[in-house]
């Protein structure tokens, strides 16, 4: 028996209530005393099986996270719920209802879209994640709308769903895979299986190449809290060739208008920070145009302007100061103003955000952000505060 059969026995349930909670400060000393009465193996996987909750509780939740089951590869590459959720409603508004899952791994995405209503067909090769999938399912009172299949994608007939959602791993033996054709299936084998049906979406690395895009996706890059988590090809949207950023929560999205480059100008009062996903996108114009600035530099993502223009898909300062790099003047400077609280934002500078305070030593009351950059071409240092 493997650690998920012993778990799901009524022995096993009754142990991962019993340790839910467990400190890991703690876990020796629960483990002898709970050995008394039961197995050493059972207690093994339960308490790791707790470990496992209690991570992925920030993607999951604490409430879905303490009745689900998870294998140490399935919490670090499912996908976070927020954007699950996200793309399943998505798939709901374009008529979708039904969806083969194809790479299902623990089945995050599967719980979503049967949320969403959607009927799903969770694929997966590994026996072990798919009874970890099918496990989900019925934990989470899905059962009904999830059917679970161990298999090898590339040999599941997806004829009569409405979409297919295909995940590839994008991870090896030696960590994360850049080359989308060494994916797991290969990303031209997603593209042709998406390409067979009405819908389709394809999850992958959010620094995939834009060249890489097939002219017929529709190129979706997310963020979840400002973290970029994942780009997706949608097939049958009707918009090929058109790219978006979409920003959670939310949503919160911007679509691309094809608009040249902004221009390069004098740094003015406010600067602004797009979201990852924007950048990721290329749509720092679409930006640039909204809040009526331009760049600080023709090669760095900053934007400035002398006006204040919030906008959901930007972070604005207020620019105080703009020095030459320069770190003896900067420590000055932050002496002068009490400043102990320093957050160093950088973009085409080498220096390290860390090594930078230590050398400032900043202390104080007050606090105040650098933006370590370049300004048509120079290094330049750039202070000011987040504009609430």
């Amino acid at each position: 028996m493997n650690d998920l059969d012993l778990l799901l026995t009524p022995e096993g349930r009754a142990l991962l209530d019993e340790v839910r909670d467990t400190e890991p400060a703690r876990e020796l000393a629960v483990a002898t005393r709970l050995r008394r009465d039961h197995p050493a193996e059972l207690v093994s996987a339960a308490l790791g099986q707790a470990r496992l909750r209690q991570r992925a509780a920030a993607k999951f939740g604490a409430e879905d996270a303490g009745r689900m089951f998870f294998t140490p590869n399935g919490v670090e590459q499912s996908t976070r719920a927020g954007v699950a959720a996200y793309r399943a409603r998505r798939f709901a508004e374009l008529g979708v209802t039904s969806v083969a899952d194809l790479c299902c791994g623990i089945g995050g995405d599967a719980v979503a879209l049967a949320r969403a209503g959607i009927r799903v067909l969770a694929v997966d090769r590994d026996p072990l994640t798919a009874a970890v999938a099918r496990a989900n399912a019925e934990a989470l009172g899905l059962a009904g709308l999830i059917e679970v299949r161990e298999a090898d994608v590339t040999a599941v007939d997806t004829t009569g769903y409405d979409a297919v959602f295909v995940d590839p791993a994008r991870r090896g033996g030696r960590g994360r895979i850049f080359d989308p054709e060494a994916y797991s299936p290969p990303l031209s084998w997603a593209v042709g299986a998406a390409r067979t049906a009405p819908r389709a979406a394809l999850k992958i690395a959010p620094g995939v190449p834009h060249e890489a895009v097939p002219a017929d996706a529709e190129a979706e890059w997310v963020s979840d809290g400002g973290d970029v988590k994942e780009a997706v090809l949608w097939f049958g949207t009707g918009a090929p060739g058109a790219v978006r950023a979409t920003l959670l929560p939310g949503p919160r999205t911007l679509p691309g208008r094809g608009l040249p480059d902004p221009g390069v100008r004098p740094v003015g009062r406010y600067l602004y920070e797009p979201d990852g996903a924007v950048i990721r996108a290329h749509l720092v114009a679409e930006v640039a145009e909204e809040v009526g600035g331009g760049l600080v530099d023709a090669t760095i993502a900053y934007v400035t302007a002398d006006e204040l223009r919030p906008t959901p898909f930007a972070s604005a300062y207020r620019i105080t100061d703009r020095l030459p790099f320069n770190v003896k003047k900067l420590k000055a400077l932050l002496r002068e103003r009490e400043v102990g609280t320093l957050t160093v934002k950088k973009r085409g500078s080498a220096v390290e955000p860390e090594e930078l305070r230590r050398k400032v030593k900043p202390q104080g009351p007050h606090s105040a952000t650098v933006f370590l950059t370049r300004v048509a071409g120079a290094p330049t240092m750039l202070i000011g505060h987040p504009v609430p």
